[in-house]
């Protein structure tokens, strides 16, 4: 499958194409599917960094369609990783539903970068939903000794339920229902940062989730909280 004008721009910056193929499928409950895939010699390639993403190239009605997802426990030395579906609709989705070992999914490498703040932060404050949650994983498998207060939205009852890494003893998880297009969030999370101003003494905030709600959160922190851009990390995983 050709990848059109996008993939014409991802070569131009120097995107790095690979196909992978499915070992192992999993449901985890209705709306969570997990994949297992071969790398075709990916990781080899580009090495690994926590949250990294790949693009993965999908059939859209004959049309090349690319979504970003985030890779779940990368092996490089086996050249394998996972994928986890948050399912709704869309032909990323309907893929996802259907694979099987042995399909493949053509996957380009252009965009993804993050390192963990050096000096390590004494607290994270990390942000997220269904749809960030393998990334939400990975920065916290690779923060072990790190507290962290973790919010995440809900879209669906059965989100509550997802495997979430989270440890007891080091992370405060809030669950908060989507409402009113990520509003509600909003109106949580600045609550509160206003009911604890101190909250954001030497923390590292991570945010990822639809594009609108991630804007609307770094600039409160940037511009209202005062937070020094350097410990601002936020990216719109999705468009509603």
């Amino acid at each position: 499958m050709g990848h059109g004008w996008e993939g014409v721009v991802l070569k131009l910056l120097r995107g790095k194409d690979f196909v992978c193929t499915v070992t192992r499928n999993e449901d985890v409950g209705e709306r969570y599917r997990r994949l297992r895939l071969t790398d075709g010699g990916m990781l080899a390639a580009t090495g690994t960094h926590p949250t990294m993403w790949v693009r993965l190239w999908f059939d859209n009605a004959g049309r090349p369609h690319q979504r970003a997802y985030t890779l779940v426990d990368p092996d490089p030395s086996d050249g394998t990783f996972g994928l986890e579906f948050a399912l709704h609709e869309g032909c990323a989705s309907d893929w996802a539903r259907t694979a099987k070992p042995g399909d493949t999914i053509e996957a380009t490498v252009q965009g993804t970068g993050f390192t963990v703040p050096s000096p390590t932060p004494s607290r994270l404050c990390v942000v997220g939903d269904a749809a960030s949650l393998p990334a939400v994983n990975s920065l916290l498998d690779a923060t072990p000794a790190v507290p962290a207060t973790v919010w995440l939205e809900a879209s669906h009852p059965a989100d509550e339920k997802l495997p979430l890494r989270s440890d007891p003893a080091r992370h405060e998880v809030r669950w908060v229902p989507r409402r009113d297009g990520g509003a509600h969030l909003v109106s949580q999370f600045r609550a509160a940062l206003a009911d604890d101003p101190s909250g954001t003494d030497g923390t590292y905030f991570w945010i990822a989730c639809d594009t609108a709600t991630t804007r609307t959160l770094a600039s409160h922190l940037r511009k209202e909280a005062a937070v020094p851009k350097d410990r601002v990390h936020a990216l719109g995983y999705w468009r509603p």
